[in-house]
């Protein structure tokens, strides 16, 4: 535990700074936000981990997707609503080193990402 060190939000996938409030709980810290660990992580947030890595699977190596491509294939009707949880499945999966995310061709900070973002194979 020391000044500088990062965590990555288990429900959003957001990196945490280390703050002085964590000094003695750094351990056991995993999510960023009271509203991150009263949401959790859902079977929905799972289904589109596996989606992404599916849609992934299918496509040339190198290739990258969206993440509404996702969203789309995990729930057609509604698949606006599921814009920033598909978002936030690809920073889990960027966190565990299983994907990169892009921007112009890019690897960048899933936690920084403002804008459109592409997601492919790590």
């Amino acid at each position: 535990m020391s000044v500088g060190e990062t965590k990555t939000c288990v429900v959003c996938g957001r990196t945490m700074q280390w703050r002085k409030k964590w000094e003695r709980s750094w351990d056991e810290v995993r999510h960023c936000s009271a509203a991150c660990r009263r949401r959790g992580v859902t079977s929905r947030d799972r289904s589109l981990e596996t989606t992404i890595l599916q849609l992934l699977s299918e496509r040339a190596r190198g290739a990258s997707i969206c993440p509404s491509e996702a969203a789309r294939a995990t729930e057609d009707d509604d698949w606006r609503s599921l814009m920033e949880p598909a978002r936030a499945a690809a920073r889990r999966l960027a966190a565990e080193g299983r994907v990169e995310i892009t921007q112009g061709q890019r690897v960048v900070d899933p936690s920084t990402a403002k804008g459109p973002i592409r997601i492919r194979l790590a």
